[in-house]
């Protein structure tokens, strides 16, 4: 099996004005990698309830995060030329557009659809799948890289129930 790279961004809240305070990916090795995203300075939204779910603090983002140029060069470095898959395209997009528009870059790798790369019986045993994985693994969820490997797990799980089934 050759799982895709998968990345995922939790962020400062949903809507408006929401950027990202964590992002992290997992490569087709099964490797991952993460980091806390200092805000920019024009980054003002916060949402309580976002905080309660990443357990991540503006003020400790300030202090420990990296700049959105730093993660950009290591995205950029380490994807370049592939493409990434996410469960959540779309809020996703925009919150790594606005990291690369802060760190004044453009990303040079391709961003899609998780759902693309899933068949039909794939997608039909996902979720119940993701849930006993996420329990067996006992995984802190949204932590960026915590949540990529459990859908690259999710993922390769469920496409080898798939193909023993289809033998």
């Amino acid at each position: 099996m050759n799982p895709p790279i998968i990345i995922d961004i939790e962020a400062s809240g949903f809507g408006a004005g929401s950027y990202p305070v964590e992002i992290g990916y997992v490569d087709k090795s099964g490797q991952t990698w993460s980091a806390q995203v200092q805000p920019h300075a024009d980054w003002l939204h916060w949402d309580d309830e976002a905080e309660k779910l990443h357990h991540q603090s503006r003020q400790s983002l300030e202090t420990y995060g990296a700049t959105a140029r730093e993660i950009a060069l290591h995205l950029n470095h380490m994807l370049n030329g592939k493409t990434v898959y996410t469960d959540g395209w779309y809020q996703d997009f925009v919150w790594l557009h606005g990291l690369y528009e802060a760190a004044g870059l453009s990303p040079n790798f391709k961003l899609e659809d998780l759902s693309l790369t899933l068949t039909l019986d794939q997608k039909a045993i996902w979720h119940e799948t993701k849930q006993r994985l996420r329990e067996q693994m006992a995984l802190e969820p949204h932590r960026a890289s915590t949540d990529a490997k459990l859908l690259q797990l999710t993922w390769l799980e469920t496409a080898e129930m798939t193909t023993a089934s289809a033998a």
